[in-house]
């Protein structure tokens, strides 16, 4: 049975800017809970490096902000949410302020820094690692204010909804969710009025992805199993400047980091001398290209010269100014053996971003009542069919305090949850397989890497969709003999995920953004999105 069920106004999945930013907005009002799948500062936002887009520069407009996303997004992007998000940016990065986030200066102004796709300079930043800053600043709030929980160490496994209630309404309503403990291993029951989806995207689908451990897509799977649509999964963003490093693999060298300068060159190979700044070659604004553009162009790269890897160089503009702009990375790579000031990076695209997700509106709720969503794992209409650089943890403030705010103005239309079946565990036993989890994720990655990558075709698409479905039935089988781990969980996640992006990518018959396949190479002349019901 469900030990410790756990009551709350609002259930908040996800501890990220998304989930902390709810949170600090609902918590004068309301009970709030806020559940973490590891420790409080473990997901994607404490990762970010850049930092976060705004207009704040003379000269700059919001209307240039809403072209070079809509750029950036090949035009999928829904025009109204574009404008909305963007016209919230100055206050969101002023209420940061307040917070404490210790942005860098110059004189009495925020210091702003440019990245790909963007026409002027809007990068507000802490040096190169602005989530982690982000993400102290938000958790310190949090943990200070007497109406907010934080709880560590629960794995979300399903949400708790209609069909689990004890006398079933049929209303199609969210109530919470089911989660196991890590410490204890038992699954517990947390019920609230509102619930908010922000457990982050799904980039350890693949093999290379610069997301942390726990980005294995729980809330989209989730929500899609509780009944809310999806949408362009298919677009899943490639950072093109990941570490080439054969025992570290999602280590980010930031987009700053071309934005302030850097140059993509061919390495040295088979005899040939390297040093061949190849950008220009792809696209006229080089480095600051879109990253779809630019992770193209070196996975073109590296395929037709049979490279492990590019470089990127910043070393020409002097080891001050590099130890200056980017210390993390500095620090980090020296200790690899690497000196960014006097040598160049060697770099190769990998997984970063899920552009596409649960469907909301610009109040951030789902389909189902009283469940919304907020960040990566959500589909805003934000970000299109690729994600302009810098917007991501934007979206996260935007939305999050969206949600709030619904959810305060519409509290009384939200009614309390009603009693819950607590999760039967007598019906399974421990396993001692644990084996064919390990080796279903690491096929499932693999597969998707190799299939559903940068560049695709029909043919690999329907190879990895017979992939999933074999092991689908292998995975729902496991499930349901054997009790949960949190590993069995996200096994689960990352195969329902890897089959809603596989269905999107398949349904679209063309090229646009991230999605990029040899068989339809040109862009149909109407944006549509690709909508996956239950």
């Amino acid at each position: 049975m469900t030990v410790n069920p756990h009551d709350t106004d609002v259930l908040i999945i996800g501890s990220g800017a998304a989930g902390l930013t709810a949170a600090l907005n609902l918590a004068d009002r309301f009970r709030v809970t806020v559940l973490a799948k590891s420790r409080i500062d473990d997901g994607s936002t404490a990762w970010a490096q850049g930092g976060i887009a705004a207009v704040l520069e003379p000269g700059d407009t919001f209307d240039s902000h809403v072209e070079d996303t809509m750029v950036a997004g090949a035009g999928l992007n829904q025009r109204e949410t574009v404008e909305f998000v963007v016209g919230q940016a100055p206050r969101a990065i002023a209420r940061l302020v307040e917070l404490g986030v210790p942005f860098n200066m110059e004189g009495n102004a925020l210091h702003l820094t440019r990245e790909g796709g963007h026409s002027h300079r809007r990068i507000v930043h802490v040096n190169d690692a602005t989530g982690w800053a982000v993400q102290q600043a938000l958790q310190h709030a949090a943990e200070a204010h007497p109406n907010i929980t934080l709880v560590p160490n629960r794995v979300a496994i399903d949400l708790a909804t209609s069909r689990h209630e004890m006398r079933y309404s049929g209303a199609g309503n969210v109530w919470g969710v089911y989660a196991v403990n890590r410490e204890t291993g038992r699954v517990e029951l947390f019920t609230a009025r509102a619930t908010i989806l922000a457990t982050g995207g799904a980039g350890r689908t693949y093999l290379f992805s610069t997301a942390p451990r726990g980005a294995t897509g729980d809330g989209i799977a989730m929500a899609w199993r509780a009944g809310a649509r999806v949408a362009n999964m298919e677009f899943m963003q490639f950072h093109p400047t990941c570490l080439y490093n054969l025992d570290i693999k999602n280590f980010l060298i930031t987009e700053a980091v071309r934005g302030e300068g850097g140059h993509l060159l061919l390495p040295d190979h088979q005899g040939v001398a390297g040093g061949h700044r190849f950008m220009p070659d792809f696209d006229p604004r080089a480095e600051l290209a879109p990253r779809d553009v630019v992770a193209r162009a070196i996975d073109h790269e590296i395929k037709r010269l049979g490279l492990d890897y590019v470089h990127l160089d910043i070393s020409h503009k002097g080891a001050e100014f590099v130890r200056g702009h980017f210390p993390t990375i500095y620090e980090k790579l020296l200790g690899l053996g690497i000196d960014m000031t006097r040598e160049p990076i060697p770099v190769v695209p990998a997984q970063h971003y899920t552009c596409g997700g649960i469907i909301i509106d610009r109040d951030g709720r789902t389909d189902l009542p009283g469940l919304y969503a907020a960040g990566e794992c959500s589909e805003s209409g934000l970000h299109g069919a690729n994600r302009l650089a810098s917007n991501s943890l934007l979206e996260c403030f935007v939305f999050g305090e969206s949600a709030a705010s619904h959810i305060a103005a519409h509290w009384a239309d939200l009614p309390p949850p009603p009693a819950i079946r607590p999760w039967d565990e007598s019906r399974v036993a421990d396993s001692d397989e644990e084996v064919v989890i390990k080796q279903n994720w690491t096929e499932i990655r693999r597969f998707m890497w190799n299939y559903v990558g940068i560049v695709r075709t029909t043919k690999r698409l329907e190879r990895a969709q017979h992939r999933i479905n074999m092991l689908s039935e292998e995975v729902d089988d496991y499930y349901g003999h054997f009790r949960v781990t949190p590993d069995l969980i996200e096994l689960r996640n990352l195969l329902q995920t890897a089959d809603l992006i596989v269905r999107c990518a398949l349904a679209r018959r063309e090229s646009r953004g991230l999605h990029y396949t040899l068989d339809y190479p040109h862009m149909l002349p109407i944006a549509h999105d690709t909508i996956l019901v239950p």
